[in-house]
């Protein structure tokens, strides 16, 4: 192209594609060390699938010996939200995905696309210098009657062939139009044929064949930013990313990514699509969704209070089902010891997010950890979320610790919490100033209101708090034949005729009375740490 045309274009010094090869060297790595990176865009909440695709890029890097890191594409200006970028920070900190390299840190940088202007800029200067790129003055407005009209005519939408209006214009066309200060875009001249087709060789699709790229695709905006296609094939050349992993939504811009890489004579990287994260929706199978799914912003899990490694290993199993089995063969390994592949990953096609799997992994995962770490969990969580419990847990905090003892040691550790948000309401019975004198009403039983009240008298005049669990039991039995129970299940089902229930039915009063809930931790230890004073109190009102 004229010379006089780019020096208008481009009137700054920029480096040369040879002084930025230099710049930015092979990097020095063991033989099969994949490099891989995460490209979000600063546009709002950090996305589930973005911390899935994090996670995923960032083992197949450590289980390598590799590099992940992670860039920023900050390119559309119009969509980019203040703010946005430290939340996608934050959340692969919060997650334990912190990339090698990134913002700030790394030495392939800067890794904000808007920071790379000129980079990008000398790549679009050589190709306008080899021919390979022209300056294009269309406005939006004919752009989208050439869009109708191919829309019109069944044809695919885009910048080729006759709608290509400025590809072959005269020079002195495009410096009058320069001159005149008319808004412009630099488009790639392609020389592909979409009645061509090639092989692309996909990590996880095989061998798929697409047709040749015979659009005009554009490389810088007019505001001097380029388009995801042109960025992302420099950044990951530069970058020197071997294995591109990413969402299957890109794969039809496979065409336009090979021609970009050999029209600029990059070797081109390995890609892998990987399906999304998808949801029912009546029966239906859709991709999760920003607008309409709460769950597809990270930010319901911490809201829910989730443990971000009940998080992190729910995601592991999406990508390669084996992990399931491999965690229970090793209950007490670190999840990076588990080796994902890329044949699993394969296989993971449209996994469905299933919170009910995910409340399962966090309460096995919860039921591991001591009374000191539920408390400082359920404390951080409550800071942010539910400041009367916060006050609550930090003005008696020893009572806290015993509470949240109860079935933690032994072979049967209790696994009832799922999420911190869900704790206060759990063991609500303890907090005594809010206490809520049960309605036996609602009980379901095999007494009536009157054998309820004698129950809780004879039980309030024989408890005693400082009887070890053996004699508190039997004190319970001791009770069933007056009220015709069983002192035990084994006993009711050898003789059911014989009696109106079993001792479990006692129990359940004194539960009730005690806790105003059908269902509650250990009822011994319960009432220990709830304490005599208070026991006697509930029993006898």
């Amino acid at each position: 192209m004229n010379s006089e045309i780019i020096n208008k274009i481009f009137p700054q010094t920029l480096k040369t594609p040879e002084e930025l090869e230099a710049l930015y060297p092979k990097r020095n790595l063991p033989e099969g060390a994949q490099v891989t990176r995460i490209g979000p865009s600063p546009t709002g909440f950090m996305h589930l699938g973005g911390i899935y695709m994090g996670l995923i890029c960032s083992r197949f890097a450590d289980q390598t010996n590799g590099i992940y890191f992670l860039r920023i594409e900050d390119t559309d200006k119009k969509r980019e939200v203040e703010g946005a970028q430290k939340i996608i920070i934050d959340a692969l900190d919060d997650y334990g995905l912190t990339p090698d390299e990134g913002p700030g840190h790394g030495e392939y940088g800067p890794y904000i696309q808007s920071e790379r202007k000129d980079i990008y800029a000398s790549y679009v200067k050589h190709l306008l210098e080899k021919g390979d790129a022209y300056v294009c003055f269309s406005t939006e407005d004919e752009i989208k009657k050439a869009g109708e009209e191919q829309e019109s005519l069944n044809l695919k939408r885009g910048c080729y062939g006759k709608w290509a209006t400025w590809r072959d214009v005269s020079v002195e066309k495009v410096i009058a139009e320069l001159e005149k200060g008319t808004p412009y875009i630099i488009r790639l001249r392609s020389k592909g044929n979409s009645e061509k087709t090639f092989i692309h060789h996909d990590l996880l699709k095989g061998n798929i064949t697409l047709p040749e790229n015979d659009l005009d695709t554009v490389l810088l905006r007019g505001d001097g930013l380029p388009t995801y296609h042109f960025a992302h094939v420099v950044d990951d050349h530069l970058m020197r990313t071997t294995h591109v992993l990413r969402g299957d939504e890109w794969l039809s811009s496979v065409p336009a990514h090979y021609e970009l890489f050999k029209t600029l004579g990059f070797d081109l990287p390995l890609y892998g699509h990987i399906s999304p994260i998808n949801k029912l929706d009546n029966g239906n199978k859709r991709k999760l969704s920003k607008r309409k799914d709460p769950e597809a912003n990270i930010l319901f899990f911490k809201e829910k209070g989730f443990l971000v490694q009940a998080a992190i290993e729910y995601l592991l199993n999406l990508a390669n089902s084996d992990f399931e089995d491999w965690r229970k063969e090793n209950p007490d390994k670190d999840y990076k010891e588990f080796t994902l592949t890329m044949k699993r990953l394969a296989n993971s096609n449209g996994p469905l997010f299933n919170e009910v799997k995910l409340r399962d992994i966090a309460k096995e995962k919860n039921a591991k950890l001591n009374n000191i770490q539920i408390f400082e969990n359920v404390s951080t969580w409550a800071k942010d979320y539910n400041k009367y419990f916060y006050d609550l847990l930090n003005t008696q905090k020893d009572y806290w610790l015993k509470i949240f003892n109860i079935e933690r040691s032994g072979e049967n550790v209790r696994k009832d919490i799922a999420v911190w948000s869900e704790v206060y309401d759990l063991y609500d019975f303890f907090d005594n100033d809010k206490f809520i004198k049960p309605d036996f009403k609602n009980l379901k039983t095999i007494f009536s209101q009157d054998e309820i009240k004698e129950i809780l008298t004879e039980y309030s005049s024989i408890y005693n708090e400082n009887d070890d669990k053996q004699t508190w039991l039997n004190n319970l039995k001791s009770m069933c034949v007056k009220f015709g129970l069983a002192p035990d299940i084994k006993t009711y089902k050898a003789d059911k005729e014989a009696f109106k229930g079993h001792v479990g039915e006692l129990t359940q009063v004194i539960r009730f009375a005690v806790t105003s809930k059908t269902q509650s931790p250990d009822l011994y230890e319960v009432m220990g740490v709830l304490g005599g004073e208070v026991v006697r109190s509930r029993l006898n009102n």
